[in-house]
């Protein structure tokens, strides 16, 4: 388990040589891009398999309905983005430091794909809004997929938060606090008109943006690897870079 320079442990990364340990944390940042671009390519294939309704006319869960066609495009992305999230979340955590130092916003990553899941399985009656009768499991997906986006948008807020004063992150709190504002304005307005015909068209500029922010996260994460909070960037592949040192480990 990697340590600080005061030996204390960092919870959620494996053993291993320092090596391996930087190629773990590097998958978790690759589900942190992998999973927001296969719910965004799910969702751009089921819209434009639903014959004689316009691309943005059904909102995405409504892509998962038993009436859509290929309903299962839209399930396996909420699968793949949940799934990715916890792996991204969990990385994310271990980059800062463990849980405790990374603060609240990767286990509200963690949570959003837990419920990202559960979103998906949960599945909407029909392709669009309707007055017909609901099921429980309708009911069970409105809740979960309220709570869901309101962890995504949440989450990126108090990263940035936890990041303003580490200057290896600093280029990105003010963006994801952008990414923040502008996608709950979007939601507050869909919710206020779910019935309207551009509803599809805001869920789904208001759902990217909080993607958008987990993939530039993920991005840096990557770059930056195991490094301590405030140190300098990993040096070139093969070199023992200041990450190694700051997290009380040698090249293997």
């Amino acid at each position: 388990m990697i340590t600080t320079r005061g030996g204390e442990p960092v919870a959620g990364v494996p053993r291993g040589t320092p090596a391996e340990r930087q190629r773990w944390l590097r998958a978790g940042a690759a589900a942190g891009v992998a999973g927001p671009v296969a719910f965004t390519a799910a969702w751009v294939a089921a819209s434009l398999r639903q014959p004689g309704l316009p691309a943005a006319a059904a909102q995405i869960s409504g892509l998962a309905a038993e009436q859509a066609t290929d309903p299962w495009l839209m399930i396996g992305g909420f699968v793949v983005l949940g799934g990715c999230a916890v792996g991204f979340g969990a990385a994310l955590a271990a980059g800062l430091g463990g849980h405790r130092a990374a603060g609240p916003a990767s286990a509200l990553i963690e949570a959003a794909g837990v419920l990202a899941i559960a979103a998906g399985l949960l599945r909407r009656d029909h392709v669009l809004l309707t007055a017909g009768p609901e099921s429980w499991h309708n009911h069970a997906h409105n809740v979960v997929s309220a709570a869901a986006y309101v962890l995504l948008v949440v989450a990126p807020v108090l990263l940035a938060w936890r990041l303003r004063r580490d200057r290896r992150w600093r280029p990105l709190p003010v963006p994801l606090v952008a990414a923040s504002v502008a996608a709950a304005g979007l939601l507050i307005a869909f919710y206020a008109g779910p019935h309207n015909s551009w509803d599809g068209t805001l869920q789904r500029i208001a759902v990217s943006l909080p993607l958008a922010a987990m993939v530039a996260v993920a991005v840096r994460l990557s770059r930056l690897g195991l490094a301590r909070p405030g140190e300098p960037l990993p040096g070139p592949p093969g070199r023992a870079t200041d990450a190694d040192s700051a997290d009380g480990v040698r090249p293997g």
